[in-house]
């Protein structure tokens, strides 16, 4: 993928605290095209992902991509939460001069690549990122200062 700008969520940033009622969340940044999260590697983390995506998306008018933006999203958390132990760094970018794409990040801190595995019928898990590549117009994985995002990229309606 060629770097159009996208730069990787750092994991270590401190948290501009927000509470909710459930869970604490560290909001990074919500203005313009981009919109930051980070959430405690706890099973709560998957939960409010799928939250703040669809509440951005629906600030943005991208409501159309709310489910599968929020599914995507809830793999690549939940296989955060299996194999890391820190924060859950969380991005959605309008990258400028690109109207129809939207960008999602998510960033923890084990620098180990996911592996795409084939899942047998039978399997409890396993699937995350076939779902990954197969909902989007394209998807990896780049390392960062402090371990690896995973990023995916669909395309918005118009």
């Amino acid at each position: 993928m060629p770097n159009i700008g996208y730069v990787p969520i750092n994991p270590t940033k401190p948290d501009m605290g927000v509470l909710l009622a459930w869970e604490v969340i560290g909001v990074i940044d919500t203005e313009g095209d981009c919109a930051e999260w980070s959430f405690p590697a706890e099973p709560g983390a998957v939960r409010g992902a799928r939250a703040a995506v669809r509440g951005q998306l629906r600030t943005w008018q991208l409501d159309a991509l709310g489910d599968l933006t929020a599914l995507l999203v809830s793999e690549l958390v939940t296989n955060s939460l299996r194999h890391a132990t820190g924060p859950i760094g969380v991005r959605l970018v309008r990258p400028a001069g690109l109207e129809d794409v939207l960008l999602v990040e998510v960033s923890d801190p084990l620098p180990d690549p996911p592996r795409e595995r084939v899942a047998h019928p039978e399997d409890e898990s396993g699937r995350g990122l076939q779902l990954v590549a197969h909902s989007s117009r394209r998807w990896g994985t780049r390392p960062g200062e402090a371990g690896k995002t995973v990023w995916f990229e669909l395309a918005v309606p118009g």
